[in-house]
């Protein structure tokens, strides 16, 4: 939201207080408070009638620095809040000491927050001897606008050259500066300025990183109300925010999820190709069974099926309870499809139709949201009388979740918890929750039930969800998808700016619908986008009202899917091991280039390409013909696909057919290749290939290839000259290395040499 008109003037009807001084800096138990008059105080009569400005610093980790601007500090707070991590650091606060110190400063692990007590209102973040960025004598706003609304802001500077990420999943430009974003969720597809998941989060490549704690709307004006600074503001009396330092981008990210919550572990079933039935199709348990079948005909790897919202009866939605006219035998059919060694997944949302049965009970027991009349709240978008479930009730939250173990007892591994955008605000809680910041908090408590209730009922790591909605905190309830994408190559490529906008959001797995969820793709972009979909961290055929079976496009198509379904489960040796960096370090599997190469200047706003992991590099082809331009940072990488090298930095031109892409090893790489191709949830060190890319001479590296069912194997690699050495002192099963075409095996624990 836009306060000024130009430099000087306020736009009409705006009010603007501004912190001119310091009058006090306190210590208050390890906070640092500053206490700051909107007007210079040269006499005793100065103090009266003039507004303060209460600013606080505190540490809730090493590197973190929280900033609180307050105006008034007596207004109610119902709440809710992000959860927000505390670990005890090494922090202090510094005030003046004697006459003439001009500066306070808190300090939190290597970053500080340096207050001017002298002159106008400045506080620099400083990390390492370097400022970050400021808060100026025109940044700090307590604004009141025409309508009465009360609003507190904060800009921080830009710098010159820096490039500034995330705010969530955003579909336009990968990098944020001249963009205004509103955090707020809204079900808008992936082709306008909504988003299904907004997070008040920023990633700047100059050091640092923001989090805005507000979980209601959050405005950003990024580089366009000043456009040498970043403004965010809300609506009240108060702002918080964190300041977060990192030596680089994935440290940012790694102390950001450290603070928020890390993407959870998510079993390594999830990692295979998940065929849905599609949403208005016709499906019933013959044609459900005609495409597992097919699939399986066609040797094409499947490890999910998921059934769209049509499990259940039109009108009913949800009421949990399959519709006996086309499944009447839902236990026995799950078992079946159980039988054929695949996981079930299962469409629900959080509305209650009034036509449901548990509409009635939902109501009675108070378990559904009320307006301020006390009446249901309901409307008929989406389902007939639609309601909506009150999880700040925890009666109600176990009443939605008795629902839904109903059907992991009758065979459901997941869910697909759908929509959570909708979220109205003319509404009362039943915790009594600010409806205002319940609108984006919704979609953490609805997927945080369901995550919640998978994992008590299958065990840690077994949990996963296929989720559309987001903010904040959500990245610990994975996975998430894209949302509702159009069959084009324009929305393939919207759909990988949002998932890479997500990854510098903090959420670690992304998917989308292959193909596009709306309309029938041409069947060069089906066979263009199932490459990009396979090369995902999850990978998902489903659409509106067609299918996605890959033979309903031409037989190429399926020898397209076959071929990347295959690709991605040899490479869950490696694909493992880089989720494991997602669960334990908070930095995504897939990757946008400037998150692995920070000091490459050309990565800064590429975003029609990717990197899986540290390794590999992934550039989707956007058109019929196969022309793609990507660029290769420095050094000689080389193309999985056919072994041809590609040397960089520049950006390169070729023209690939529907069986290929550019898929790029990062030169000195070690790459793990299962011997599997079948599955994705295989012993993965069993007879694995360790294939060595461009090793300089001096090379000492260890692989590590984890394991599902015990301890993970290790491998380290040394080249001195023309010799290469592989050893493993723990290997149980025989494994390989390979250089170019040069093949050397062995059996256990042990070593092999090659020539290079």
């Amino acid at each position: 939201m836009k306060f000024t008109d130009g430099y000087w003037k306020l736009l009409p009807g705006v009010t603007l207080l501004r912190p001119q001084s310091v009058d006090e800096v306190v210590d208050d138990a390890g906070r640092l408070v500053v206490y700051a008059p909107t007007a210079p105080i040269l006499t005793r009569g100065d103090t009266l009638n003039r507004p303060l400005v209460t600013v606080s610093f505190d540490a809730p980790m090493d590197d973190v620095v929280g900033v609180r601007i307050e105006h008034h500090q007596g207004r109610r707070d119902p709440g809710p809040h992000f959860e927000v991590a505390r670990a005890s650091g090494d922090s202090k606060v510094v005030l003046p000491l004697v006459e003439g110190e001009h500066g306070a400063s808190l300090t939190s692990g290597r970053l500080a927050a340096r207050v001017a007590t002298d002159g106008g209102w400045r506080v620099d973040f400083v990390a390492d001897g370097r400022v970050l960025t400021s808060s100026t004598d025109r940044s700090v706003g307590v604004v009141t606008t025409p309508d009465g609304a009360h609003h507190v802001r904060e800009q921080l500077t830009i710098g010159v050259g820096e490039h500034l990420y995330g705010l969530g999943e955003r579909f336009g430009a990968l990098v944020k500066n001249g963009q205004s974003v509103d955090i707020w969720n809204e079900d808008g597809g992936t082709a306008s300025d909504q988003a299904y998941k907004n997070v008040p989060f920023y990633l700047s490549d100059a050091g640092y990183g923001v989090f805005v704690a507000h979980p209601e709307r959050v405005s950003f004006e990024v580089g366009t109300e000043v456009v040498s600074r970043t403004q965010f503001s809300v609506v009240g009396e108060a702002l918080q925010y964190y300041v977060i330092y990192g030596a680089t981008p994935k440290e940012i990210l790694s102390r950001y999820t450290a603070l928020t919550g890390r993407p959870a572990k998510v079993p390594a079933w999830s990692f295979g190709l998940w065929l849905s039935t599609s949403f208005t199709t016709d499906y019933d348990e013959g044609t459900v069974t005609s495409f597992i079948d097919g699939m399986a005909e066609r040797e094409i790897p499947l490890s999910v099926f998921h059934f769209d919202c049509f499990w259940m009866r039109q009108f009913h939605w949800c009421d949990f309870v399959w519709d006996p006219a086309t499944f009447p035998d839902p236990e026995g059919m799950l078992a079946r499809l159980r039988a054929k060694g695949l996981r079930i997944s299962a469409w629900i949302n959080p509305y209650i139709a009034q036509r449901s049965h548990l509409f009635v009970e939902g109501r009675e027991k108070g378990y559904l949201v009320l307006t301020p009349a006390g009446d249901v709240w309901q409307w008929d978008m989406w389902q007939a009388g639609m309601a909506l479930v009150d999880f700040t009730n925890p009666d109600a939250k176990a009443w939605y979740l008795a629902q839904l173990k109903g059907l992991l007892d009758q065979g459901v591994d997941c869910f697909k918890t759908d929509f959570g955008e909708r979220i109205p605000t003319d509404v009362v809680w039943h915790d009594g929750s600010d409806p205002q910041r319940m609108h984006n908090y919704y979609a953490h408590l609805y997927n945080e039930a369901v995550f919640e209730l998978l994992r008590a009922e299958r065990g840690e790591g077994e949990a996963v969800l296929f989720a559309r909605s987001a903010t904040a905190g959500g990245q610990q309830f994975p996975v998430h998808w894209g949302g509702d994408c159009e069959s084009t190559y324009a929305s393939m490529a919207e759909s990988l700016r949002g998932g890479l906008s997500l990854a510098l959001s903090g959420f670690g797995y992304w998917s989308h619908d292959i193909g596009g969820f709306e309309g029938t793709p041409d069947p060069a972009v089906f066979k263009r986008w199932a490459a990009f979909g396979l090369l995902s961290s999850h990978s998902r055929l489903h659409a509106s009202d067609s299918y996605r079976v890959p033979w309903a496009f031409d037989d190429e198509a399926v020898d397209v899917t076959r071929a990347f379904t295959r690709l991605k489960m040899s490479l869950m040796p490696y694909l493992a091991r880089v989720a494991g960096e997602a669960h334990g370090q908070g930095v995504p599997m897939m990757r946008p280039m400037m998150l692995e190469f920070p000091q490459d200047r050309g990565t800064a706003g590429v975003d029609t390409q990717y990197m899986l992991g540290d390794a590999l590099l992934v550039a989707p082809v956007f058109s019929t013909e196969g022309d793609v331009e990507y660029y290769v940072p420095e050094g000689r990488w080389t193309n999985l696909l056919d072994g041809r090298p590609v040397s960089g930095p520049r950006w390169v031109s070729e023209r690939h057919g529907f069986d290929s892409l550019p898929l790029l090893v990062r030169p000195g790489t070690v790459l793990p290749v299962g011997a599997c191709t079948d599955r994705p949830d295989y012993e993965w060190a069993d007879g694995v290939t360790l294939r060595l890319f461009e090793l300089p001479d001096g090379h000492d590296s260890t692989t590590t290839v984890p394991s599902e069912t015990g301890a993970p194997t290790t491998f380290r690699t040394r080249r001195e000259g023309g010799r290469v050495m592989v050893t493993s002192d723990d290997a149980r099963a025989p494994w390989a290395v390979q250089v170019g075409e040069q093949v050397v095996r062995a059996e256990g624990a042990g070593s092999v040499e090659l020539s290079v």
